[in-house]
């Protein structure tokens, strides 16, 4: 049987556990802040309905004082409450954030603005769960249940009758709103990252895609994205009044039941008035869990999205990535990735074996599927045909062509972290350098790495004599403004030299380098590489003697592959 922290919420909220006793407090004074507002209502109603009957003022003195404690109470509590939740979930959030970004940082996902997508919105529903959900339903129960409690002393009948209502009003119906907003809300998460990617492409590709006039055909489908987006969320809005107009509707219904019991017990007129508006109030709650309800089912698919990657082991955060030890096999066979039903694939048929310490170049011109490959294997995509899997060492065969036993592999998912190999990384196209200096941007791949280890990976990159001379300490501007086309991508060479993954996978490393440099560079990688999978993808034949083989893409297909005597023959 799965434990609680096998499942989405768990899996989040494992975070909060440091911080429990903070959301402990929060919640008490969240609770405190009702019971205020019940409280202020029953004694107001309470000392307007005694001094109608002109007793002497002193009668009346110890709920006037009663009223104006609650009256400022409420608000002091409500001020304080805010300033402990927000403290407390912010906290949370951070580390969510931290843990989000390493999962990214070892496996981007194939659409930069995907990461933007679960960076921020997918991680604010994290504190919209705290927030906006979870303590608002534990205050508002609390409150209920000392409410009843309260009613009890009144008349258990008058109890019981408040009971029922605040049963329906505030558990039934949340059920309700929340199973009537589970199904357009699904759709939101992914809705509004698909408006992200589009909204990215316009105004990042603007230039390519005014070149190529594809600009039509992509405001056509961030529009569609829009309207589609627009119209769940109108869907979601018209399903939201009706519930709320049920409850309301049932709280004055619930209000009505509670004066006729307890006219028909013979209670005092004084407590006629105090327990209608009472119950009135507390009918309020039940509108505080609708929206809490309603919430949670719409920031479901966001805390999907967030929980995939926060199966990053806590390693990854405090010391950087595992040092490998060379035992990770993936293999790919006939495997194809279509990204649009009307749009030839991207992939189609490739096998690939990658068996520990083997190395392939990956060569074809733009546009060949080559970068698809590489989404492919760090597992930010999915294959759509064919099969991607990850093979135990122990069983895994030592050279191509030997047939794995049956079962061996994993099938591999895109972000499934409890079946993709923990460590399969490298220079990507995308790479991203932070306005920050060259220490700190080197020290995402491994954050616990020394001077020495910097120093070192930047040699290996071929950036030594250019950090020799500036010093970690340099910055670099946003997203590398301050460097070079080569010193960037040196420097994320360097990054990447650093993480030191199980599989290391280079997109153009050497690009914006003269030839020799390049060659010189590839060699300092591959040394230093010695023993472990590397997979290149380069458009140069030079310098690929030291590879196990060649594979050469062209329309997503793999038109030829050879080993280092295909290379000569084909001038490199």
């Amino acid at each position: 049987m799965k434990g609680w922290r096998d499942g989405v919420m768990g899996r989040v909220l494992v975070f909060a556990y440091p911080l429990r006793w903070r959301f402990v407090g929060a919640g008490l004074l969240a609770a405190g802040t009702e019971a205020a507002g019940l409280g202020l209502m029953a004694a107001a109603t309470w000392l307007l309905a005694t001094a109608a009957g002109q007793p002497p003022l002193i009668a009346l003195s110890v709920a006037i004082v009663l009223v104006r404690a609650l009256a400022i109470g409420r608000g002091v509590l409500r001020y304080v409450e805010r300033l402990a939740s927000h403290d407390a979930v912010l906290r949370m959030v951070t580390e969510v954030r931290a843990r989000i970004f390493a999962a990214l940082v070892d496996r981007p996902p194939a659409r930069r603005a995907d990461a933007l997508s679960r960076m921020v919105s997918d991680v604010d529903a994290v504190q919209d769960l705290v927030i906006r959900v979870l303590l608002p339903m534990a205050a508002a129960g609390l409150v209920a249940v000392a409410a009843v409690g309260t009613a009890l002393f009144a008349d258990p009948a008058v109890a019981g009758v408040l009971l029922a209502g605040l049963l329906i009003t505030g558990v039934a119906l949340p059920l309700l709103a929340a199973r009537l907003a589970r199904h357009g809300s699904a759709r939101l998460a992914p809705l509004r990252a698909a408006y992200a990617v589009d909204t990215v492409d316009l105004v990042h590709g603007a230039a390519d895609l005014a070149a190529f006039g594809a600009r039509p055909a992509y405001e056509a489908r961030g529009r569609a994205h829009a309207d589609e987006l627009a119209r769940v969320e109108r869907a979601l809005a018209r399903r939201s009044f009706a519930v709320d107009a049920a409850a309301t509707a049932l709280g004055g219904v619930t209000a009505m039941a509670v004066l006729a019991t307890a006219l028909s017990r013979g209670l005092p007129g004084v407590w006629l008035a105090v327990l209608a508006v009472a119950t009135i109030a507390a009918g309020e709650l039940a509108l505080s869990l609708l929206a809490a309800a309603r919430k949670g089912a719409e920031i479901q698919g966001s805390l999907h999205r967030v929980a995939e990657l926060l199966d990053v082991p806590e390693t990854a955060v405090a010391d950087g990535l595992p040092v490998p030890d060379g035992s990770v096999h993936l293999r790919l066979r006939g495997a194809g990735v279509r990204y649009r039903t009307d749009a030839a694939p991207a992939l189609h048929d490739v096998d690939l074996d990658l068996p520990p310490g083997r190395r392939i170049a990956v060569v074809g011109p733009s546009g060949a599927g080559k970068s698809t490959l590489l989404a492919l294997l760090t597992g930010a995509i999915s294959p759509d045909s064919g099969s991607a899997t990850s093979l135990p060492v122990a069983t895994a065969p030592s050279r191509v062509g030997v047939t794995a036993p049956p079962g061996a592999g994993t099938p591999i998912t895109a972000f499934d972290r409890e079946r993709w190999p923990a460590a399969v990384t490298g220079l990507l196209a995308d790479a991203h350098l932070f306005h920050a200096s060259v220490r700190d941007n080197l020290l995402l791949a491994r954050p616990g790495a020394t001077d020495e280890d910097l120093l070192a990976a930047c040699r290996t990159a071929g950036l030594g004599d250019w950090v020799d001379a500036h010093g970690l300490d340099v910055r670099v501007g946003e997203d590398g403004a301050e460097l070079s086309g080569g010193q960037r991508q040196r420097l994320a060479l360097a990054r990447a030299v650093l993480a030191d993954p199980q599989v290391l996978l280079l997109d153009e490393p050497t690009e914006g380098l003269d030839p020799a440099q390049a060659d010189a560079v590839l060699a300092d990688v591959l040394a230093h590489r010695a023993g472990r999978s590397v997979v290149l993808v380069t458009h140069r034949l030079t310098g690929l003697d030291a590879f196990d083989e060649v594979v050469v893409l062209d329309g997503g297909r793999v038109k030829e592959r050879g080993t280092q005597g295909w290379v000569r023959a084909h001038g490199g």
